[in-house]
């Protein structure tokens, strides 16, 4: 699943003892998080779905935003072990497989890319929407513009322009079976186009919306005023699962999107790059793109230990569930008084 050809270019340092170490580091990583991540994964963001929906009176609105990623997250630990364990030869990011099911344009690779562009954007999309919310909802608590009716209907856009954003591959794996149209289809035939757009919108945008909404947040942090003890507001372990949430989104998926970026560059210079340089960025690809699938179960696992309110959310619905009712114990002692 893993290789280090890439050390010198040629693949022929398989052998090495350093490159055995790297192959077996990597390879536990990856066994790791698909027998211990991707359960978990399932699990929580399962729990985190059920329990607020369960409970909607309740929910706020960095509840309707994880609500929102654990969606994607569910979608990203299904996805995780199909690519994961996929062959060696189909994850060349930068030059076509050799495995014909896994090329560029192949209905396998297209079925597989869609879902994890659209996660993707949900996820960071969702985390810098939670970031101006969250600014709105401390500086102006009582104007209701950051409430969970309206926060509901944005992550319905989320979802409805993440799949537009990725429909580029879709029309790309359209073009490639129809030869009608060939001269139309050419045009579009640019997946680094794509990428690069990919990159702008699905990182750059939501970067620096989240990094503007930390700015204006801690200027309204220092500043001491009397909404600051309105009961309008969010509690302040809120602000503590805000700048965790944000901090472990990107610096989980930025890797991705920088090898991502940087496949682009090499291949639309036009001009022959060395294999080791090749190499290297598809060893960062997999890299990175184990890293991406990580944020399906830190997110969840964050929400659980830094969220007040999921405990008890949880715990009204394990009563509602069949093995979850318990039965009242006999009272004794109101047996004792009327049999007397």
């Amino acid at each position: 699943m893993w290789g280090c050809g890439w050390l010198n270019g040629t693949g022929l340092v398989e052998e090495l003892p350093a490159c055995q170490d790297l192959q077996l580091v990597l390879l536990v990583l990856s066994l790791l998080g698909l027998l211990v991540g991707v359960p978990v994964g399932l699990c929580y963001n399962t729990l985190l779905v059920l329990a607020n929906l369960h409970s909607k009176a309740s929910m706020t609105m960095p509840d309707v935003y994880f609500v929102n990623m654990a969606v994607a997250g569910l979608v990203l630990s299904a996805l995780a072990p199909v690519h994961l364990l996929s062959p060696l030869s189909s994850r060349r990011v930068c030059r076509d497989s050799r495995w014909p099911l896994w090329s560029v344009g192949s209905e396998v690779h297209v079925a597989l890319q869609i879902p994890f562009n659209v996660s993707s954007l949900v996820a960071m999309y969702s985390t810098a929407l939670l970031s101006l919310d969250h600014y709105i909802e401390r500086a102006l608590p009582r104007t209701y513009m950051a409430s969970v009716y309206n926060t509901r209907h944005v992550c319905g856009f989320v979802w409805g322009g993440a799949l537009l954003t990725s429909f580029s591959s879709l029309l790309f794996y359209i073009c490639s079976h129809v030869s009608a149209r060939a001269l139309e289809c050419a045009k579009m035939q640019n997946t680094e186009a794509a990428d690069a757009m990919l990159v702008f919108i699905g990182y750059v945008v939501p970067v620096l919306a989240a990094l503007y909404a930390l700015v204006l947040l801690s200027r309204v942090h220092r500043e001491d005023t009397p909404l600051d003890r309105d009961e309008g507001r969010l509690e302040p372990s809120a602000h503590r699962l805000l700048v965790a949430t944000v901090c472990t989104q990107f610096g989980l998926w930025t890797p991705h999107y920088l090898t991502l970026l940087g496949c682009t560059v090499f291949v639309s210079r036009g001009k022959p790059v060395d294999a080791h340089y090749l190499g290297l960025v598809d060893f960062a690809k997999d890299v990175s793109k184990l890293l991406a699938f990580c944020s399906s179960f830190v997110t969840p696992l964050l929400y659980r230990h830094m969220n007040q309110s999921f405990p008890g959310k949880l715990r009204r619905l394990m009563k509602k569930l069949p093995w979850g009712k318990r039965h009242c114990s006999p009272d004794h002692a109101g047996v004792q008084h009327m049999l007397a």
